[in-house]
C-alpha cells in the first residue's frame, strides 16, 4: 500500500524525527507579502493534519513576526509538545548580527515568549559567515552549551551559505557540540556541493538539514526576485530550464523539490509556506516522490539545461529570508 504520510528521517544522532518536508515559517512573518493570522493558522493545521512536524523560524524574519505567528498558531492548535519539532536561531536580528554570549542568551528567553514554549528543539547560529567565526567557536557555541543543559534548547545548530564555514567551526569545537548544520541553496537541481561534505558531517555526528530548494526563486516559472545574488548567466539558464518543464507540461518547482528530497540523507528540506495550497503541493509532490518516483526524462533534460552553470554559486547576501 502506497504512503499516504510524509516519510520521517532521523536528523543524526539527535535522536528528533523530522518530517522529509519541513515547514519555512519565514513567510509568516510577511517576507512575502501579508498573511492573515486565519490564513496562518489554517496553513499550519494543514502542515500538521498531513504530516509535516518540522517548524524552522528566526527572530530576524519578519523582524520577530514569524515566531509570534507561529507560537499563536501552535498554542491555539493546542498540539502536544511531543508532536512537533520548533528550530529557531539567534546572532542575525533586524539591527544587525550579534553573536555575543549574553545577546543569545537574552535573545533564546524572547524567541521562547514569542512562540510560547519552554524549550526549542534547536536554537542554531543564524548565518554565521557574517559574524566572527573564532567567536562563534569561542563565545556563542558555548553559550549555547550552557542553555541546553539548563534545559532550555535540546540541540546546537550553526547556519549560513558558504560550506566552508561548517568545516571551519566543526573542526574547531569539542565533539558534540554542534548537534545540527543547516545548509541552503547548496541541494538543488543547479548546485549539488553539499554532496561532498555529507560524509564529513556524518563522521561528526551532526544531522542535515537543507532549505531553499527552489535557489531562492531561481527555479521557479516567475523566476528569483530582483536582488537575487546570482549571475545573468544562472539566472538565464534557470529561465530556460523553467521554460522547458513548462513546455513539456512539468512544473520545474514541484521537480526541483522533489530532486531535493531523494537524498535520504537529508533529514528534511525545508520550504517557506504561507497558505493552505502550498503545504498540500509540497507534501504531494514528497508522497509522489515516495509512491512513483520523479519524472527521469524531464529531469535529465533540466540538468543538462543548467550544466553549463552547475555549480556556480554568488556571495553571501543579506536581503534573503531563509
Amino acid at each position: 500500500m502506497a504512503p499516504s504520510k510524509l516519510d520521517r528521517r532521523q536528523l543524526g544522532t539527535t535522536g528528533l524525527s523530522l518530517s522529509c518536508v519541513g515547514f519555512g515559517a519565514s513567510p509568516l512573518g510577511n517576507v512575502f507579502g501579508h498573511v492573515s493570522p486565519e490564513e496562518a493558522l489554517a496553513c499550519v493545521r494543514r502542515a500538521l493534519d498531513l504530516g509535516i512536524n518540522f517548524f524552522d523560524t528566526s527572530p530576524y524574519y519578519g523582524l520577530t513576526v514569524s515566531e509570534t505567528v507561529l507560537g499563536n498558531c501552535l498554542q491555539a492548535l493546542g498540539v502536544a509538545r511531543d508532536e512537533f519539532v520548533v528550530s529557531t536561531k539567534c546572532g542575525r536580528y533586524g539591527d544587525g548580527f550579534d553573536f555575543s554570549a549574553e545577546r543569545v542568551t537574552k535573545s533564546l528567553d524572547e524567541s521562547l515568549a514569542r512562540l510560547k514554549l519552554d524549550y526549542v528543539d534547536i536554537l542554531q547560529c543564524h548565518d554565521i559567515e557574517f559574524g566572527d567565526l573564532d567567536q562563534i567557536v569561542n563565545e556563542t557555541i558555548p553559550a549555547l552549551q550552557k542553555l541546553k543543559k539548563a534545559g532550555k534548547i535540546r540541540f546546537v545548530g550553526i547556519t549560513g551559505l558558504p560550506l566552508e564555514i561548517f568545516t571551519y567551526v566543526l573542526d574547531r569545537v569539542q565533539p558534540g557540540s554542534v548537534d545540527v548544520v543547516l545548509s541552503y541553496c547548496h541541494y538543488s537541481i543547479n548546485d549539488t556541493t553539499l554532496v561532498d561534505l555529507l560524509p564529513y558531517l556524518k563522521s561528526k555526528g551532526v544531522g542535515v538539514i537543507t532549505a531553499s530548494p527552489l535557489a531562492m526563486g531561481l527555479l521557479t516559472e516567475s523566476g528569483p526576485p530582483e536582488w537575487h545574488p546570482a549571475s545573468s548567466e544562472l539566472k538565464a539558464a534557470c529561465r530556460a530550464a523553467a521554460l522547458h518543464c513548462k513546455e513539456k507540461g512539468k512544473n520545474i518547482s514541484k521537480l526541483a523539490l522533489q530532486y531535493s528530497l531523494m537524498n535520504s540523507e537529508v533529514a528534511s528540506v525545508l520550504v517557506g509556506m504561507n497558505s493552505v495550497k502550498q503545504v498540500e503541493e509540497n507534501v504531494a509532490a514528497a508522497l509522489e516522490l515516495s509512491n512513483t518516483g520523479h519524472d527521469e526524462q524531464i529531469l535529465h533534460e533540466v540538468e543538462a539545461i543548467l550544466e553549463p552553470v552547475k555549480n556556480q554559486t554568488w556571495p553571501s547576501g543579506i536581503q534573503r529570508s531563509v
